[in-house]
């Protein structure tokens, strides 16, 4: 490659990935990785769950991927944190910051999302959002001294954060407009019974409900709703989802629309232009759609396949993928692999109104999803017969299969 280089905008873990991708790939240009927050590049999965553990005590984990010292020499990364890309010029082929510029010959986007705020609550302490290291540190050190919490949307953050509330013994309510929780995620049926989970572990939920006002000076005191309740509380933590980073992007010319659209290969638009992670709306074509995840795996596996292609260092392949999600809530935990879009689903394994259960979704002759709760050991397996195309009857005498060896083992 000539001697601009790759730069890779976004410090994630598809942005470090791209990095750790183009090295071992045998790389040995110029690297530019480019961070908005001071952070080196980290694990999210974590702000959510272990960093808000009810032990005051111990220290959470370092969600630090890798040490400065092992990018910076290691690697041989030119580390830009705490810095802002605000437009890219693809004719002229770099990327700008501010007053700043990276010349590119091949760029790697990789900006993640942005968590939606409440309208209007800017001025109240109490009310945070629970996206990055800092807003982790934030709720952790509010959930020690807060005594009502109520936490907006019943997604998987929200429902993680009810959960790390309950455990400190904390009086804890959910609000959630839809009318059936995690829709999009497992559908209508199976959002509905993961969402008894919450009131089985004694966690209000509302479902249907809006919130029409905070009430508060300089401290949250009260969410207001839509059909006049109102609920004390000292802590809010907002989790209604989040947008693709791609603001500082609708001056180029490139396809954004809800993510920057890109081919099968994570190729934008623009010539060496590729997309990785949240950001990113590609052509998947196990599922023959345009997709935008959401999810680590995702990230962490686009960021090394947008990084060899844009690099040519291995050809140019197709990135597929079967969507794999994980939550916990109340020492259960929540995998689902494919896509929730089903014509039918059956339980294969427990029962719903249980802790444990397998659920296989269908759609015409093909397995296309699969909800585990508390079956850690089965649902990697169904991920594959996904990706390979397993018919709905291959999915059933599997699940069949390890039934039988199971009563036998009994």
């Amino acid at each position: 490659m000539p001697e601009h280089g790759l730069v890779v905008v976004g410090a994630s873990l598809a942005g470090l990935r791209a990095v750790e991708a183009a090295r071992k790939g045998g790389y040995e240009g110029r690297i530019v990785l480019i961070g908005d927050e001071p952070h080196l590049p980290y694990d999210r999965p974590p702000l959510s769950k272990q960093m808000l553990a009810v032990n005051e005590d111990a220290l959470p984990r370092d969600p630090t991927f890798r040490s400065r010292e092992h990018l910076t020499k290691e690697l041989a990364v030119q580390l830009e944190l705490s810095t802002r890309a605000t437009a890219v010029d693809v004719a002229e082929r770099a990327v700008h910051c501010g007053a700043r510029e990276f010349p590119y010959d091949a760029l790697i986007l990789a900006t993640g999302s942005t968590a939606r705020r409440l309208d209007g609550t800017h001025h109240l302490h109490g009310i945070h959002t629970l996206r990055t290291l800092d807003d982790s540190s934030k709720v952790r050190g509010e959930l020690a001294t807060a005594t009502r919490v109520v936490v907006v949307g019943a997604g998987f953050i929200g429902a993680e954060v009810a959960s790390a509330a309950h455990a400190r013994g904390l009086p804890t309510t959910i609000v959630e407009a839809a009318p059936v929780p995690l829709v999009r995620a497992y559908g209508e049926r199976m959002g509905r019974v993961c969402s008894q989970l919450h009131e089985r572990n004694g966690v209000s939920l509302r479902l249907g409900a809006h919130v029409q006002g905070i009430e508060g000076a300089e401290r949250v005191e009260a969410v207001l709703l839509s059909d006049g309740t109102r609920l004390e509380a000292d802590l809010v933590v907002v989790g209604i989802g989040a947008d693709p980073a791609v603001e500082w992007l609708h001056s180029a010319d490139l396809g954004v629309e809800f993510g920057v659209t890109c081919d099968s290969r994570l190729a934008t638009s623009a010539a060496g232009v590729y997309a990785a992670g949240d950001v990113a709306r590609w052509h998947n074509p196990v599922f023959g759609r345009s997709m935008r995840l959401e999810t680590w795996t995702s990230a962490a596996e686009q960021g090394a396949f947008a990084a060899r292609n844009a690099l040519g260092l291995d050809g140019a392949k197709e990135y597929g993928t079967v969507p794999y999600t994980w939550s916990d809530w109340y020492g259960s935990r929540l995998q689902f692999v494919g896509v929730p879009d089903a014509e039918d689903i059956e339980v294969v394994l427990g029962d719903v109104d249980g802790d444990q259960f397998v659920a296989l979704y269908r759609l015409g002759d093909r397995l296309v999803g699969a909800l585990a709760v508390n079956s850690p050991s089965v649902v990697m397996k169904y991920r594959a017969m996904i990706a390979t195309g397993a018919s709905w009857q291959d999915a059933l005498d599997f699940a069949a299969a390890r039934a039988a060896r199971a009563a036998r083992a009994r």
